[in-house]
């Protein structure tokens, strides 16, 4: 069997990198899929229907276009794992989050433990909480083999 793991959160490590490696070096059978991770061509996904005078607008429409990708994403992956990063709130990454609760898809956080009091309730729904990626790509070997 083929696991999709979807890939969620900071954009600004190589964090998906060191998951896909790892998975790869064990060969685990697994296909990643991700969000748009350019930050600029994921803030202008909805620049082609059209200038906006309001950064709201702009970023209402990108929302939407992005929107169409990652809920698709989310909704046909095994399992997602979200991360939140050190420098900058990922809104998004609670907002996927909170999405696969509500799917029931399960999921895993990756964070550091400086920020666990903000995230309780994402951990608290999470299936498991990895520090590294390594313990992330531990953990994907666990459940992916028989």
């Amino acid at each position: 069997m083929t696991w999709t793991v979807y890939l969620s959160g900071e954009i600004h490590t190589d964090w998906r990198q060191q998951i896909m490696q790892g998975a790869q070096q064990l060969g685990l059978n697994i296909t990643f899929t991700s969000a748009v991770t350019d930050h600029d061509s994921s803030d202008a996904a909805g620049d082609v229907l059209g200038a906006e005078s309001q950064p709201f607008w702009r970023d209402h429409k990108s929302s939407k276009v992005n929107a169409i990708r990652t809920k698709n994403l989310i909704e046909h992956c095994d399992i997602a794992v979200i991360r939140f990063g050190d420098k900058y709130k990922q809104w998004n990454a609670a907002f996927d989050a909170g999405y696969c609760a509500a799917l029931a898809k399960p999921y895993i956080t990756l964070h550091n433990d400086d920020i666990i009091h903000p995230l309780k309730e994402v951990d608290a729904a999470a299936m498991a909480w990895a520090q590294t990626p390594e313990q992330v790509v531990e953990l994907l070997r666990y459940v992916t083999h028989a």
